[in-house]
């Protein structure tokens, strides 16, 4: 692992290189990293670190055990990636900006939920699962926190877990959001309207963008949506060979989420122009997980297939762990004995492993664009 690791900091540090057209390894080694005070993430499940388990239900064991030894709002048995992002930037997990037990808002907000999309789906939660936080509900719930939070900061007793004011344009912030959207596409339109429905998507994400550089953000790291149809509760299933790409995965779902990222990428680099003090990261990971899934077996994994938690035979479905009877007899749908080894956690979401994996490529930018470290995000 330690020499899978040493190889993909020297291909980062050659596309840095290239990128800023400096002499040496050392020239990179010297340039001063963005002095980040603080993370805002807006997001889905993917990102989400405990507002979904504070404003739904929460997620009991075996949720959590790698690496919290207890469930800590994620929907994975450990950190996630930007658990790992805040790690890199030497800053504090993100509390959920929703929970309202043992938070700390100094360096920073997460407004991410489980279930979350771009644009608002009027879906029940006990339905579908669908948040009714959606991105623009959590921009909004962003601007309240900055002003409210400014305000008591200046009464000296309420400091010491909030945010200063003048870091909030010092500030990275990020998006990981968009795969509900596709998703609930699959669950509510035919393939016109779902292809139809993209601009917007990405109109709606841009008009995020924009309204927080309005208010001073400058830096912004944005994941494009991940390889919907190579989830591990859908391979599960016994797929018609004619459907699936050459990963094995649900190549109609593949290119709807491939289709999303191209406009999105697209939408980046326009912005780019629009928003003339903004320094914007079009962080692809797609293309991270599609060669891990691809590769998994030579990475250390069990087969992509495979799931960690929870008990899935035939069309038995018995989700991580809950408790269900089948014919007289409980099952209770726990871990298995080394989530390490498994791409995913529980059929939907990625395991610990698996998120770290993603997150020493791209945030060593292996596959961003331009292809900088999360470092130095703030020179895109």
């Amino acid at each position: 692992m330690e020499e899978n690791n040493y190889k993909v900091f020297v291909a980062a540090i050659v596309l840095v290189l290239s990128i800023l057209r400096v002499q040496s390894v050392e020239e990179v080694k010297k340039l001063p990293s963005c002095n980040f005070k603080a993370i805002y993430n807006f997001g889905d499940s993917n990102s989400d670190t405990g507002s979904g388990f504070a404003a739904f239900y929460p997620a009991g064991p075996p949720c959590g055990e790698t690496y919290f030894h207890r469930p800590a709002g994620r929907g994975s048995d450990g950190r996630l990636i930007i658990d790992f992002i805040a790690e890199r930037l030497g800053l504090p997990y993100l509390s959920g900006y929703l929970d309202s037990i043992g938070t700390n808002f100094r360096h920073g907000a997460n407004f991410a939920t489980g279930g979350a999309t771009i644009r608002p789906q009027n879906e029940a939660y006990s339905s579908n699962g669908v948040s009714p936080f959606s991105l623009d509900i959590q921009i909004v719930q962003f601007d309240q926190f900055r002003a409210r939070s400014s305000y008591f900061y200046n009464q000296a007793k309420w400091r010491r877990n909030l945010p200063r004011p003048e870091d909030f344009s010092s500030a990275l912030y990020v998006f990981d959001i968009g795969m509900n959207d596709i998703a609930a596409g699959f669950r509510k339109m035919n393939d016109t309207e779902r292809r139809e429905s993209i601009p917007d998507m990405i109109q709606q994400l841009a008009k995020a963008v924009q309204h927080l550089y309005e208010g001073g953000a400058r830096t912004f790291w944005i994941h494009n949506t991940g390889p919907y149809g190579c989830l591990a509760i859908t391979l599960h299933y016994h797929l018609d060979p004619n459907e699936v790409d050459k990963q094995g995965c649900v190549k109609v779902q593949n290119d709807m989420a491939i289709e999303f990222n191209r406009q999105l990428k697209k939408k980046v680099i326009k912005l780019r122009t629009e928003l003339a003090n903004a320094s914007i990261t079009y962080v692809d990971i797609y293309s991270a997980k599609y060669e891990m899934i691809g590769n998994a077996k030579q990475e250390g994994f069990v087969d992509a297939k495979g799931i960690c938690c929870g008990f899935h035979e035939d069309d038995i479905h018995v989700y991580c762990g809950h408790k269900e009877n089948l014919n007289g007899t409980e099952i209770y749908a726990g871990s298995c004995k080394d989530p390490s080894k498994y791409i995913s956690w529980d059929g939907v979401h990625y395991s610990e492993a698996a998120n770290h994996w993603v997150a020493t490529r791209t945030l060593n930018g292996l596959f961003n664009n331009p292809p900088l470290p999360i470092t130095l995000a703030c020179r895109a």
